[in-house]
């Protein structure tokens, strides 16, 4: 059963048409992969499932449920959650703290309470706490829970970045380049982690990345953009040994 379905969807800025035509259908569980060269749309693509475009045309379907044109809040509520190319962690918060940031669209207490302390503030709290806790201990975090953000090595704020989003709640998962600043023994590291969340979280996941090792060893199918366009679609060794792939893309 398909989780995300995207159909015709487009955008122009001004007279440049920055996505054009654009369909997809991501089924439940599925681990996939966007790629193509830098400028071909991939980033604008994920910032229309998120809310911070608007299209132009097409529809976007999440779960059955239009969620085509509405806020970034109402979509992410509505069960996407994404993470960026450069991190973006609140560095000056502890890691703990920056899980609890993805916690509050689940759990809520009146002004009132948090002014004056009331019992409610302390109970929320607790379970916000409990549950970020236990994200933490899924990425091997909880021992650094005390740890300002920015104190972390770089490996470790990326985990923490998707820890950050899966505290939302998402049925879709959406990574910007997840290996981007990575060494390959941390690229490899990252790819287990992946494949983690999806089997442990029973996440589909949709992503964006440069790195082939990674796009060959984890994604299941493949979408190519290339100008805004679709240019190849399907299993991911069958995408990546077509010829206009290759040339277009792989640069051989």
């Amino acid at each position: 059963m398909a989780l995300l379905e995207i159909k015709n969807l487009g955008i122009s800025f001004g007279g440049l048409r920055a996505v054009d035509d654009f369909s997809i259908t991501i089924k439940k569980g599925q681990l996939y992969g966007l790629i193509g060269p830098n400028g071909a749309g991939k980033t604008t693509i994920f910032n229309l499932l998120t809310g911070v475009y608007k299209p132009n045309a097409g529809t976007i379907l999440l779960d059955g449920v239009t969620i085509t044109g509405k806020k970034t809040v109402e979509i992410n509520n509505a069960g996407i959650a994404r993470t960026f190319q450069n991190i973006r962690l609140f560095k000056e918060l502890t890691v703990l703290d920056n899980v609890k940031t993805g916690l509050h669209n689940r759990y809520s207490y009146g002004t009132i309470s948090g002014i004056l302390r009331l019992p409610k503030f302390f109970e929320v709290e607790k379970q916000m706490d409990e549950k970020a806790e236990e994200l933490l201990r899924v990425f091997d975090l909880e021992s650094e829970k005390n740890t300002l953000a920015a104190n972390l090595p770089y490996g470790k704020q990326r985990k923490l970045e998707i820890a950050r989003a899966l505290a939302t709640g998402p049925k879709l998962l959406l990574l910007d380049e997840p290996a981007a600043g990575m060494n390959p023994n941390e690229t490899t590291e990252l790819m287990d982690t992946i494949r983690f969340v999806r089997d442990t979280f029973d996440m589909t996941i949709l992503l964006i990345e440069h790195d082939m090792k990674l796009v060959s060893g984890i994604c299941e199918r493949l979408t190519v953009l290339n100008f805004g366009q679709v240019l190849a679609q399907g299993e991911t060794a069958d995408v990546l040994n077509d010829p206009e792939v290759i040339k277009a893309y792989l640069g051989e």
